[in-house]
């Protein structure tokens, strides 16, 4: 039995089911938690080595595992991969945890154009373009969950990540009216804003990390979230009320505050 099974005790868990991102530390840890006897996954990676990893360990909990080493830079061939995947395999639910973090380079005062287009690229308009495909397959097949991975990051104006908090910032806003559309035809979408992970691409983000999460723990509480139909879940909990002092300050001292959570040289 699957994590989410012992969690939800008599309730039946998805069966097929997409996570892009699953060779990085956060996508892995979903895949485990859903791995099981009788559950397929389908897991996307940029890295095949992690990814083979990741498979391997879902298979030794009982899953059928398919493998597709791709990159969402292109968006097109993303999105002809996911209507071919999903013609075979018909997936009930699909986590689009694939993306990247980063801020301005060192030295720099504004972030470099080249680094907008490609975050716009990979944590905007690629996964918002998967999760619209997604809705309207699972919504001709009579529902399913879609689970897009956003950021806490995207609650916030940060001067020192501009590209990285915006496009997390868009897919929120997205989920919501997707959410808002899909409701009805059966389908649940859910934007999962967590805060700092401990995973490799994590450590590599400088500055403190407050609030640390390890991975597994913080794939158990999207995976609870998704299951149960939330909406917006930010975790951990004091992010969410960061988010209400954010709207509460006057402009000019949240821009200071702002300013000043740069990492060093960043």
């Amino acid at each position: 039995m699957s994590k989410i099974g012992r969690t939800f005790p008599g309730i039946s868990g998805p069966k097929r089911i997409l996570v892009t991102g699953a060779s990085g530390g956060l996508g892995s840890a979903l895949a485990r938690v859903h791995a099981a006897p009788g559950v397929s996954l389908c897991l996307w990676g940029r890295d095949r080595v992690r990814l083979d990893a990741a498979a391997d360990q879902c298979r030794a909990l009982g899953s059928a595992v398919e493998v597709r080493s791709l990159d969402l830079a292109d968006g097109e061939a993303a999105l002809d991969a996911l209507r071919a995947e999903d013609a075979e395999m018909r997936f009930d639910m699909a986590y689009l945890v694939a993306g990247r973090g980063d801020t301005r380079a060192p030295g720099q005062r504004i972030e470099s154009a080249g680094l907008a287009l490609r975050l716009g690229q990979v944590n905007f308009s690629v996964p918002a373009a998967m999760a619209s495909e997604l809705v309207r397959h699972m919504a001709e097949r009579g529902g399913g969950r879609v689970v897009l991975i956003g950021s806490a990051a995207g609650q916030h104006a940060l001067p020192f990540a501009t590209a990285y908090a915006a496009s997390k910032a868009g897919l929120a806003r997205y989920a919501q009216a997707l959410r808002i559309a899909a409701a009805p035809l059966g389908v649940s979408v859910t934007l999962a804003a967590p805060g700092f992970i401990d995973t490799p691409a994590g450590r590599a983000v400088p500055g403190p990390r407050p609030l640390l999460l390890g991975a597994d723990e913080a794939a158990r509480r999207i995976a609870r979230a998704a299951m149960a139909g939330k909406g917006h879940y930010v975790t951990p909990w004091p992010f969410a009320a960061l988010r209400v002092i954010d709207r509460m300050l006057p402009a000019g001292l949240r821009a200071r505050l702002l300013r000043g959570l740069a990492p060093p040289g960043g």
